[in-house]
């Protein structure tokens, strides 16, 4: 279906956006594809624009979503550039950085050029690219990061795999530094996790299953903090889950260190009991920690000790996932759910405000990447979600539009739909689509 440029009204809908320190209920207009204004007169409207009555639902900005793994090229069994963008805009995302461990890895200026065609053709929500720090990913040698940015990419990471070369970070960060990007690094030392599967704790005990104790990442983030205060470099530790981390980072921070701080919406619903079930799509890594763990991550959330909350996206095949825990690989599809999931075990809780919900997820990824997204402010490009806070939905593979289904929320009731999503002022999804192709409807 051929897009049209048209402009917009949304009525009556709540309007929250963290950055302006908005939360009321008011009107707001798209034109040309930008925000023209926030309860503008009616004189002020232009002719020929639809409207939308959002009475009962949230006007937020889009969400921003850092290192979301899209499996193309190299793992179209998991995901392809196709259904991760739908799952993400029918999640309410409408800016992803695909992450760089493709197969081929992200390490060359091709390989940018080719994620950012085939999201261009996808043409769902915005796609940016994060770029490898080593060449294959392999922690040796840096990969060619000035051809990479020249090429797109928009943040430098071998995430999921840590940067164990101190050498290597050390370089990263202050050659990093010329290109104003961030290296983004999951805080991990290997080889106390190596073989482990889950948090190294009482239940792992009862379980008998192979520990990965809090220390490997605690001595991973203390290393990066370190580096980070040593080469005035841009660092976002992406995916912490100890309360360790969280009081390096605390401490780091009250002593003016720029680094950012995201953690993995799972690693804020779930503890390491629900390895009870042995259900391998509980295996993810950083690994579901203990309740004390959990506890300290959700305050630092609050408190802003923690930045971003990050989908964590990691699609695996059924084939993949359905084996012993021991064998089965990290991950878990979170595209499509983590909005519902949010709104269902943190928000209606009364565990974290909306206003600080949308804040981790839309404005601060944001601001980690550099991008112009996550806010409303007038001015702004039109990237928008209408969130139905108390639609009641139960999670299925028929309703999932990730390739893969590797989620413990099968079968679970959830609260919070989006009903519409705007991107750059084109309306790229509305529920009476179920399908979410794009163009207007």
């Amino acid at each position: 279906m051929t897009e049209r440029q048209e402009n917009w009204l949304i009525e009556n809908g709540r309007i929250i956006d963290p950055r302006q320190n908005v939360d009321r209920v008011g009107r707001v207009l798209l034109r040309e594809g930008l925000i023209a204004a926030i309860d503008p007169n009616d004189g002020d409207l232009p002719p020929g624009y639809r409207r939308v009555d959002a009475e009962g639902w949230i006007v937020a900005p889009g969400l921003v979503d850092l290192a979301t793994e899209l499996g193309e090229p190299g793992r179209e069994e998991d995901e392809t550039i196709e259904s991760g963008t739908l799952a993400a805009l029918r999640g309410g995302y409408t800016s992803i950085a695909c992450a760089a461990n493709t197969d081929p890895p992200i390490d060359t200026a091709t390989a940018v050029e080719f994620v950012r065609q085939k999201a261009a053709r996808a043409d769902r929500c915005r796609v940016y690219v994060i770029g490898c720090v080593s060449k294959g990913r392999a922690g040796e040698e840096l990969a060619e990061i000035g051809s990479l940015v020249e090429a797109g990419a928009i943040a430098l990471s071998d995430s999921p795999r840590p940067l164990s070369n101190t050498a290597l970070l050390r370089r990263a960060l202050e050659y990093c530094l010329m290109f104003d990007k961030p290296i983004l690094d999951r805080p991990e030392v290997t080889s106390l996790t190596r073989g482990g599967v889950m948090h190294e704790g009482k239940m792992q005990l009862v379980l008998a299953l192979a520990p990965m104790p809090a220390e490997a990442e605690d001595l991973a983030t203390s290393r990066d903090l370190r580096l980070l205060e040593t080469t005035g470099g841009k660092l976002h530790l992406s995916s912490i889950s100890t309360a360790g981390s969280v009081e390096l980072v605390s401490r780091s921070k009250g002593r003016g260190t720029q680094v950012t701080v995201g953690i993995r919406l799972g690693n804020l619903c779930y503890n390491d009991e629900q390895l009870r079930s042995f259900d391998s799509n509980f295996k993810v890594n950083p690994p579901l920690r203990s309740q004390e763990h959990l506890d300290a991550c959700l305050a630092a959330v609050a408190d802003g000790t923690i930045d971003v909350i990050t989908s964590g996206h990691q699609p695996k095949s059924l084939e993949k996932k359905m084996q012993e825990l021991d064998a089965a690989p990290f991950g878990m599809s979170t595209l499509d759910t983590t909005l519902a999931q949010m709104i269902t075990h943190l928000i209606e809780p009364g565990k974290l405000s909306w206003k600080r919900a949308i804040e981790c997820l839309s404005c601060a990824p944001a601001d980690v990447l550099g991008i112009t997204a996550g806010s409303l402010a007038v001015g702004q490009p039109a990237d928008l979600i209408l969130i139905d806070p108390t639609a009641e939905w139960t999670v299925d593979r028929g309703q999932l539009h990730s390739r893969s289904s590797n989620t413990p929320l099968l079968g679970q009731a959830l609260r919070g739909r989006v009903q519409m999503a705007w991107v750059g002022g084109r309306r790229k999804f509305s529920a009476e689509n179920a399908q979410g192709t794009p163009g207007n409807y």
